[in-house]
């Protein structure tokens, strides 16, 4: 009950109280959510990547492990994805919009917090949240881009839309500085922060504007499909987590600790940069915005689970 009630409290109510923001300032002032999609991918995004990476210390062998099981992992839900839309025949967009809302998972403002609570705020365990994080933010500033653009666009054109991404370059960046310790001026220090500081927010406003945007609550020509992806997501992702981690038992050693750890950053719902593509590239954008809500909102259960079942 102690984790249900904090997951409620200090993840959920606080994420639905800024949706709601949203979805109030959008019927009341009908704003541009094409600017705001621009400025979480242009400048808020890549400021929260380049300060977690630039002072957190990782090692060599830590990254290296969470890096195969993140392979592993996507591999897996790629294809148990690209499967169900085959037998459902879903079309391009539709499918290209569920794989990104299962592939790409809350990994930073609901991960890192649900991380420091299930394992008492474990430096360890945060660094293994962070790894997952920058690739969850790489990812879909790469092969997101090119999924929602595919059925519509040609490679030459996916690819200087790829290439214009900040985090692309923020990533390696952040990586070098921090290698060679090297000291960033107090300005720019500062200035980074307070976008970093701002992504969040920013973020979960957009999602609530694009869903006061929308005609209806909820649109149940596409509910069956939200549903789908709810449920591979939140129930069949965390059992991916776990049977990626029992392929790569066989070939290294994976402790307790990183393996539940690995398990419970699988666990959390959609990322919001699954509806920033959207929104952005003007595909499916109501379907991407009810499958964050509806993860968010189920997670409250699936979460506490998966947690509750780990011996942590």
């Amino acid at each position: 009950m102690d984790i249900f009630l904090h997951v409620l409290w200090n993840n959920v109510l606080p994420l639905s109280l800024l949706i709601c923001i949203g979805i109030v300032m959008q019927r009341i002032f009908r704003l541009d959510i094409r600017t705001l999609s621009k400025m979480n991918f242009y400048l808020f995004s890549p400021a929260l990547m380049f300060d977690l990476l630039y002072t957190t210390s990782i090692s060599g062998k830590l990254f290296g492990s969470v890096l195969l099981f993140f392979v592993l992992f996507m591999v897996a839900q790629y294809t148990l994805v690209e499967i169900v839309g085959r037998l459902r025949g879903t079309d391009g967009a539709r499918r290209a919009a569920m794989r990104n809302a299962v592939l790409f998972y809350n990994s930073a403002n609901y991960g890192i917090p649900i991380n420091q609570l299930a394992f008492s705020n474990n430096v360890y365990t945060q660094s293994i949240q962070i790894i997952i994080m920058m690739m969850q933010s790489l990812i879909p500033n790469t092969y997101g881009i090119y999924s929602v653009n595919a059925h519509k666009s040609n490679w030459r054109q996916i690819r200087k839309v790829i290439l214009s991404m900040p985090i692309i370059y923020v990533i390696p960046l952040a990586l070098i500085l921090h290698g060679f310790e090297t000291p960033l001026p107090g300005f720019i220090e500062t200035s980074v922060g307070y976008l970093s500081n701002a992504f969040i927010g920013t973020a979960l406003f957009t999602l609530g504007v694009q869903l006061g945007s929308m005609s209806s609550g909820f649109n149940m020509k596409i509910a069956v499909d939200v549903g789908i992806a709810t449920t591979l997501r939140l129930a069949v992702g965390p059992l991916l987590a776990w049977g990626a981690i029992f392929v790569l038992r066989l070939f290294m050693d994976i402790d307790d600790l990183t393996a539940a750890a690995l398990i419970v950053s699988s666990a959390v719902p959609t990322s919001l940069s699954s509806v920033l593509l959207a929104v952005e590239f003007d595909s499916e954008p109501d379907f991407a915005s009810q499958t964050v809500l509806a993860t968010t909102a189920a997670s409250l259960i699936t979460v506490t689970t998966v947690i509750y079942l780990l011996p942590i």
